[in-house]
């Protein structure tokens, strides 16, 4: 265990319960930091966005929990963002005033221009991924994840952000029905969004959750990519994306292991000012 989180879902999104019962989760297991990054509100209607008229109210909820519990563990506020090109609000302008600590970037809906539009990648459901694939793309697996990797490469060019999350989750609900990821041209997708997260300094998020819930084989990035971002020296969190208390820490010692087989040997903890270096457990 790393006794950190940075990637927490509460109820003021998508996630189970209120803040403060992740606060307490995390101390019972002896965790030394957590980060609040519900998914930013979006200008339409989702099942899993926190809502614009509740943002100043998650503001102000999370700014006071970090007063309460200050000295037990450190809580930080971020927001999770989605990129949907000339959709969602300008990261910046969103998180003008909010005086946030960091932001991760993802990309989730999948289109542009109208909500009509959008294939939804995520969720437990891969059938919403298949029709998505067949209505949008015409069954196109090649064409549909270049949109994928390219909305990606669009959103770390244009947005400001620190963090990118589970940036390979397009191959959640592939689990090799379409594609597998040995094929030349979904590993120069892979590398062309790896070069620019190098060269915009951003830290990869490895993401547990997928093989907590089972819905993947493998760590948000795979194994190959986390071995490719060592050769490039792009650093790295390990995050459980909870949604639930009780997974604050799911999967970590697969990550870590993970990590360490790719080379890895530090991992990053935002201090409060700026990230840092810490050991890998």
């Amino acid at each position: 265990m790393t006794g950190l989180n940075f990637h927490t879902h509460s109820h003021f999104s998508d996630g189970s319960d209120a803040p403060e019962e992740y606060i307490k989760a995390a101390i019972r297991q002896g965790m030394h930091a957590i980060g609040f990054s519900d998914h930013a509100p979006l200008p339409f209607s989702t099942p899993f966005a926190l809502p614009l008229e509740k943002l100043d109210d998650y503001v102000r909820q999370i700014r006071s929990l970090q007063k309460k519990y200050a000295g037990q563990i450190d809580i930080y506020l971020s927001l999770e963002m989605d990129y949907v090109p000339e959709i969602s609000y300008h990261f910046e302008k969103l998180a003008a005033g909010l005086a946030l600590d960091y932001i991760i970037g993802s990309v989730h809906l999948v289109g542009s221009k109208h909500p009509d539009n959008l294939w939804f990648t995520d969720g437990p459901d891969h059938s919403v991924y298949d029709a998505g694939l067949a209505r949008f793309f015409s069954h196109d697996i090649r064409k549909a994840v270049k949109a994928f990797y390219d909305q990606t490469n669009e959103m770390i060019q244009t947005q400001k952000f620190e963090v990118i999350g589970h940036f390979d989750k397009i191959k959640m609900h592939n689990q090799g029905r379409y594609f597998t990821e040995s094929e030349s041209w979904y590993q120069q997708l892979v590398m062309e969004t790896l070069s620019l997260i190098r060269e915009k300094n951003l830290i990869v998020e490895v993401n547990t959750r997928g093989i907590y819930k089972k819905r993947s084989e493998s760590l948000f990035p795979s194994d190959w990519i986390l071995k490719h971002m060592f050769s490039l020296d792009i650093p790295v969190i390990i995050s459980s994306d909870a949604h639930r208390p009780d997974e604050l820490q799911a999967a970590y010692s697969i990550a870590i292991n993970a990590l360490r087989h790719a080379g890895y040997r530090r991992i990053q903890r935002f201090n409060g000012q700026f990230w840092a270096d810490v050991p890998l457990p």
